[in-house]
């Protein structure tokens, strides 16, 4: 219908709709088909040239709790490397679950060009037990599945831990995440270990977890503040900056003084932590570039090209600022 419209060929319009028209097509036979692309509502059948070639051009972003800001970063970045040659899709989860393997295996029915798996677990990796090219994003210790693109997330944490010793803190509180994946662990280790070489004693009693949501930060915040009252906390160490943001919050309403009561930490050093009153000390972990490497890393495998470098470590910082004085 579109080459009667247009007044040429099939195959002409094939060109034109999938962008291969370069010393192929004149100009003019570019613009009718164009116009009779609009006039008709045409749109290429994406599933069946996929079953044609064997394989799509969508590339599947697995992402365990989207509620987290840092996410849209490492989106942005994962778009720009991928360019307009693929179309992204997300696969996501509520907040605080993890993605199921068979979840996703449906999707694998779309036969997309390659995977991307952000901060998995390996219980994960091997039940899906994709065939293709896939790149995992925030995967400490878990190198051996696939190539990797990973935050040096301990770095950051153990300079937190010498910051807030540097600054007198002896008991600290912690808040982590209840996703359970490996880099919630390992910066949470990471800082408790280094805090425990520093003299600073985090009880048990004192570690709690949240999904990642201000609301739920603020309001487990309002539960152990008592206690943490009671057992001399001076700081308290979050596992993303949105749950530092509702320790902020409630602690406000609550009266607790920033930091001369309570000093507040997180990671991510997401935008609004420069900002905020008073400002986050905060682990800074270059979200965007992970996900523009990931994407780089992803897209050779994809396009049939060795990998320099089948892992890479983005290095992490602290960003000091006015919430831990």
């Amino acid at each position: 219908m579109v080459a009667a419209r247009a007044g040429g060929s099939t195959a002409t319009v094939s060109l034109v709709a999938n962008g291969k028209t370069q010393g192929r097509v004149s100009e003019d036979n570019i613009a009718r088909v164009r116009d009779a692309i609009a006039e008709l509502g045409y749109v290429v059948d994406s599933v069946g040239s996929s079953l044609a070639r064997g394989v799509s051009s969508i590339v599947i972003l697995v992402a365990p709790d989207i509620s987290n800001p840092f996410f849209a970063k490492v989106i942005a970045g994962v778009r720009e490397s991928l360019g307009s040659d693929y179309q992204l899709l997300l696969s996501v989860t509520d907040a605080g679950e993890f993605p199921q393997a068979h979840d996703v295996r449906k999707l694998l029915a779309l036969r997309p060009a390659g995977l991307l798996v952000d901060a998995p677990n390996p219980d994960f990796l091997e039940d899906l037990s994709a065939a293709g090219p896939l790149v995992l994003l925030d995967a400490p210790g878990l190198e051996s599945y696939a190539p990797s693109v990973n935050l040096d997330v301990a770095f950051g944490a153990r300079q937190l831990a010498a910051h807030l010793a540097g600054a007198g803190h002896r008991t600290v509180a912690y808040v982590d995440s209840v996703t359970g994946t490996a880099t919630f662990d390992v910066r949470r280790n990471a800082f408790l270990d280094e805090a425990a070489t520093r003299g600073i004693s985090v009880p048990s009693d004192c570690i709690i977890s949240a999904t990642i949501d201000v609301g739920a930060a603020a309001a487990a915040f309002t539960q152990a503040w008592p206690n943490w009252q009671r057992a001399g906390v001076t700081a308290v160490v979050c596992g993303t900056d949105t749950h530092a943001y509702g320790v902020l919050q409630e602690a406000r309403v609550a009266g607790v003084r920033i930091p001369d009561q309570l000093a507040v930490a997180g990671f991510d050093d997401l935008p609004y932590s420069a900002t905020s009153n008073p400002g986050l000390t905060s682990v800074h972990l270059p979200a965007t570039p992970l996900g523009q490497k990931a994407g780089e890393q992803l897209r050779a495998l994809m396009e049939g090209r060795p990998l320099e470098q089948a892992q890479l470590t983005l290095e992490s910082s602290l960003v000091v600022r006015g919430s831990t004085g």
